[in-house]
């Protein structure tokens, strides 16, 4: 088994105590996680070693600790991209009463860094960590509007345009059309066509030299309805934080 191997295997061990929110037997992670059973026990020991796992009762079931809690809250709090930004998208989430959405490119698809959902009772719920298409996401057609049309093309050759919902652009020319059009009017919009009753818009932000796209999003019925001022503030955000930049 090779070490890339071994670190997907002890991240999906971790990652189904997520999934699943109560405490696995080992042979209940081995079977959930299709790993040999004598493998997630090597895996599991090294996990319990370093305190991310502790047996819990007389059934001998596992569960992570608050050490991959406390380790991620001190990496979050120190994250440069996030401190620069948060105080950002704070005021754009209390301006819009919206979900406020920091994204950036990975290769062939869009990965949200931060989200702070908006103050709604119902409103678009996401977490970081998700892993988003480029073509039917605002963030994703911000990040693609920064690049020629040409490497667009070369970019999404190979990429699917898959049918996220209805109302997913799958054609390589519309979107190339759509993000013309985004540069045109300063944002980029979808319409349901990632999450269906959903719209968002986002912006691309440059920070020291980085790309990131920032998006507010929220039910369709009701970001519909104030297109305009959501629009307007969240352009008024990319202005002040390329300001703050220039002035850093």
């Amino acid at each position: 088994m090779s070490e890339a191997t071994s670190v997907e295997r002890a991240f999906a061990i971790l990652e189904m105590f997520e999934r699943e929110r109560r405490p696995l037997s080992l042979k209940e992670l081995s079977e959930l996680c299709s790993i040999p059973t004598s493998t997630c026990h090597s895996l599991v020991h090294i996990l319990q070693k370093h305190a991310y796992l502790y047996q819990t009762g007389r059934r001998k079931e596992l569960y992570p600790t608050r050490k991959l809690y406390d380790m991620s809250t001190v990496i979050l709090a120190h994250d440069p991209v996030l401190q620069r930004l948060l105080p950002a998208m704070e005021s754009l989430r209390d301006i819009t009463r919206e979900t406020v959405i920091l994204g950036k490119r990975q290769r062939d698809h869009i990965l949200y860094l931060e989200v702070l959902e908006g103050p709604e009772v119902i409103r678009y719920s996401a977490r970081p960590g998700d892993a988003k298409p480029l073509h039917s996401t605002c963030i994703g057609k911000s990040m693609l509007s920064m690049l020629k049309p040409d490497e667009t093309r070369q970019l999404l050759a190979d990429v699917p345009l898959d049918q996220v919902t209805p109302n997913t652009i799958t054609s390589l020319d519309g979107l190339i059309e759509e993000l013309d059009q985004g540069r045109k009017r300063g944002f980029f919009a979808t319409r349901g066509e990632n999450v269906s009753d959903v719209t968002a818009l986002a912006v691309p932000i440059s920070l020291n030299n980085e790309l990131f796209g920032l998006a507010v999003a929220g039910p369709s019925h009701r970001v519909d309805a104030r297109f305009d001022e959501i629009s307007e503030a969240l352009m008024a955000t990319q202005e002040n934080l390329r300001e703050h930049a220039g002035h850093g």
